[in-house]
């Protein structure tokens, strides 16, 4: 049997064309699934720490002797409550309330107190009228002595008449002088029954700002605990904002070099550009044995709403007082860590780096350094206050790199 070139061709000369079809398919396959595996393995996410970039807010000051971190504190600080145990029928404030110096700020129950007071003003009244009744018969006593002084001197009386009408009058004297310090007793009751009464009111000892309410209408608070843990000893906590200071600990090597009237720059942690001027008040003459550390008082030369209680500040303490204000250097504050310094780079720009992290993305910036400020490094150029940068970054962290933070 003969079999053609044609016939050969398309049954014995090479592989069926639907097993190169086949062929072509599991190709794709492969190179769809190397995509997706390059997809899912490139790119996922690396798990970093970030810190907030801030604004610089102070200078790279030569003249600070040193530095300290600590809070701010308040010199003048009462837990306000009543002198007298009772019930709180009325509580007038509330945290962040500004109070002025003899301000209402609670009432307790006065029903008994206001008895008692209206009882001795009552024997007040009494004692007057004892008095103005001894008053009038001490008159008609003199009167009567008078008449019998004249008989007598025409001898139509006798002398114990006579002497009868002067003991009428010494005798109501001297009842009418008691009568006198029955109503001093009587008013001092009063006066007492007042004091009482005027403690059922809850008063602020001097100007400042409510930071804490303790009691609700209802409670019972008294000057003294009682025990069982349903007595309140106060109403709130009130503090004097005038007498707001820092207190700061400096290790006890370097205290040698605070002194009292030395000048300061403060700086809150909170308003990182507001620099205050401040002085040091007093080292207090002891040591935390545990943290080697003296505490110093700092008295701040400016304030204002913005400064609160254990607010964080940092204290440069300076050789001698600044006679202007120095311009703060440009630049952000960002943690050491998150700069990594790399081999490669051009020489003029350094070899620092820092990703920032954007819309979930690590950017690559190279940066100019300035000088340590604290706990921080001053970063000039490449990184803007409030960007959020990466710290400690990760070996694999590459510019463009998917990050997620860590929990």
């Amino acid at each position: 049997m003969r079999i053609d070139g044609a016939q050969r061709d398309e049954h014995g000369g090479g592989p069926p064309k639907w097993l190169w079809g086949v062929a072509a398919g599991l190709v794709v396959v492969a190179l769809a699934g190397s995509a997706a595996w390059w997809f899912v393995a490139g790119n996922k996410p690396v798990a970093v720490q970030t810190a907030t970039a801030r604004a610089n807010g102070q200078g790279a000051r030569s003249d600070a002797v040193l530095q300290a971190t600590g809070y701010v504190t308040a010199r003048r600080m009462a837990t306000v409550s009543a002198q007298m145990t009772g019930t709180l029928t009325e509580v007038l404030i509330d945290e962040g309330f500004k109070v002025k110096k003899g301000q209402v700020l609670a009432r307790l129950d006065d029903t008994g107190l206001r008895a008692s007071m209206a009882a001795a003003q009552a024997q007040v009244r009494t004692a007057e009228a004892n008095l103005g009744q001894l008053q009038a018969q001490l008159e008609q006593a003199q009167a009567n002595e008078r008449r019998q002084i004249e008989l007598a001197a025409s001898g139509m009386t006798t002398h114990q008449s006579r002497e009868q009408a002067a003991t009428a009058v010494k005798s109501y004297a001297a009842q009418l002088e008691a009568a006198r310090r029955q109503i001093e007793a009587a008013q001092a009751q009063a006066r007492q029954t007042q004091v009482n009464f005027d403690y059922a009111t809850v008063r602020a000892p001097f100007d400042g700002v409510v930071t804490a309410r303790a009691a609700q209408v209802g409670e019972i608070i008294s000057p003294l605990s009682a025990g069982g843990g349903f007595t309140r000893t106060g109403v709130g906590t009130i503090v004097d904002m005038d007498s707001l200071e820092v207190s700061v600990d400096v290790n006890e090597a370097y205290i040698a070099q605070v002194k009292a009237d030395m000048p300061c720059e403060a700086v809150l942690d909170a308003y990182p550009d507001w620099k205050i001027p401040a002085h040091v008040v007093a080292v207090i003459p002891s040591a935390d044995r545990g943290k080697a550390t003296v505490k110093v008082r700092v008295a701040l030369e400016q304030k204002d709403e913005r400064v609160v209680p254990d607010m964080g500040v940092r204290v440069s303490f300076l050789a001698a007082k600044p006679q202007a204000e120095a311009k703060p250097v440009p630049g952000v504050l960002v943690p050491p860590d998150a700069i990594r310094m790399e081999d490669g780079l051009e020489p003029a720009k350094g070899n620092a780096v820092v990703y920032v992290a954007a819309d979930g993305k690590a950017q690559r910036r190279l940066v100019k350094l300035g000088d340590e400020i604290g706990k921080f490094r001053l970063v000039i150029e490449g990184v803007k206050s409030g960007e959020t940068v990466v710290v400690s970054p990760p070996a694999e962290l590459k510019d463009g790199s998917n990050i997620v933070n860590k929990e």
